[in-house]
């Protein structure tokens, strides 16, 4: 977009934003239409996205695992932490409200003092 003046690039962001569907419109416009950059570089390929603390999900899921006992997971345990970890790489919203409550409520067990599940 180096050739384009400020007022052309805002005006192929207004065509871009005007040809989405409502639904789409509101996500950006949740998050802020000044931030939003239709024309930024896509993101990683999914195998090497990793998080926060550079560790792609293929690596995340064997430590998690690796540490939960073999004995008392079943492959829908395994399952649903794969999905997690994905969901937390990707930055979904459905998983951070997932996480943010597993955490609050594991939390809320250890104030009125019970044992976590």
């Amino acid at each position: 977009m180096d050739n384009f003046t400020r007022e052309q690039i805002e005006e192929k962001k207004k065509a871009i934003f005007d040809a989405m569907g409502k639904r789409g419109q509101r996500q950006i416009l949740k998050k802020g239409y000044d931030k939003w950059d239709p024309f930024q570089e896509p993101k990683d390929p999914i195998d090497i996205r990793k998080d926060k603390t550079k560790r792609t999900s293929q690596v995340l899921i064997r430590e998690f695992l690796s540490q939960a006992d073999p004995d008392t997971y079943t492959n829908s345990f395994a399952q649903g932490a794969l999905e997690m970890c994905l969901g937390i790489i990707n930055e979904e919203e459905k998983i951070r409200g997932m996480f943010e409550f597993a955490c609050w409520y594991k939390n809320l067990l250890k104030i009125e003092g019970h044992d976590p599940l």
